[in-house]
C-alpha cells in the first residue's frame, strides 16, 4: 500500500499545507484482529473483584433449625443453607483476574492496523500550542476542524495545560504519541493530530 499524503491544518481550521504520512499509517487491516485486541484491552480494565459469600462464609446458620424427624417438614442441617434467605450462593463470581493473553506481535499489528483504518478521519495540525488551561481553545479548534463528538487528540508531549484544557469537554480522551491504544483509536470519530507526533508514532511504532 503506498504511503498517503494529508493535508495539514492551523488551529483555526485553516489548511496550510501537507504532510506525508509515515509506512506505519499504510499497514494492513485486519479487523478480527482489531476486534480481538479491542477485546482483550476491554477485559485487561476489569478489576474481578466481584465476589460473593458461600454458605461457609455467610454468618450464622450454626444450629440446626429443627431436629431431623418427627416434625413433619423436610430435613434442614442448617439456615445458611443456598435455598434459605440469607444463605450463602452457590456458584457466585469470585475475585479473578480477566485477563486475556495476546501475543505482543499481533497486539503491535492490530495497532497499525487500527491506525491505518482510521486515516481518513484524521486531522493533523501544525501545532497545538496549549501554553495554559484553557477549555475554549480546545472546543473551538474542534469545531474549525469539523470534529465528530468523540475525539481523540494525540500530541508527542502532553502537558498538564492540554490535559486541563480537555478535560470538561465530553467524549474527548488526550494520548501521547508513544502511548496509542486500539479502544481509543476505534472510538474515536475523529483524531486530531499534532504534526509532530506523526515523526514519534513512526520511530515507536514502525
Amino acid at each position: 500500500m503506498l504511503f498517503r499524503s494529508v493535508d495539514v491544518f492551523s488551529r483555526a481550521g485553516a489548511k496550510v499545507g501537507s504532510v506525508e504520512l509515515p509506512a506505519v499509517f499504510s499497514s494492513p487491516v485486519n479487523e478480527a484482529l482489531i476486534h480481538q485486541s479491542v477485546v482483550s484491552q476491554l477485559a485487561g480494565r476489569r478489576t474481578g473483584t466481584h465476589a460473593t459469600k458461600k454458605r461457609g462464609a455467610v454468618r450464622g446458620g450454626g444450629r440446626k433449625p429443627w431436629k431431623q424427624k418427627g416434625t413433619g417438614r423436610a430435613r434442614q442441617g442448617s439456615t445458611r443453607s443456598p435455598q434459605w434467605k440469607g444463605g450463602g450462593v452457590v456458584f457466585g463470581p469470585q475475585p479473578r483476574s480477566h485477563e486475556i493473553p495476546f501475543p505482543k506481535r499481533m497486539r503491535r499489528a492490530a495497532l497499525l492496523g487500527a491506525l491505518s483504518a482510521k486515516v481518513p478521519t484524521l486531522k493533523v495540525v501544525d501545532l497545538l500550542g496549549v501554553e495554559t488551561p484553557k477549555t475554549k481553545l480546545i472546543a473551538s479548534m474542534c469545531g474549525a476542524l469539523g470534529a465528530g463528538k468523540r475525539v481523540l487528540v494525540v500530541a508527542p508531549v502532553v502537558g498538564s495545560a492540554l490535559v486541563k484544557s480537555a478535560a470538561n469537554i465530553p467524549g474527548l480522551e488526550v494520548l501521547r504519541a508513544d502511548s496509542l491504544n486500539v479502544v481509543d483509536l476505534v472510538n474515536a470519530d475523529t483524531i486530531i493530530m499534532e504534526q509532530a507526533a506523526l515523526a514519534t508514532i513512526q520511530e515507536v511504532y514502525g
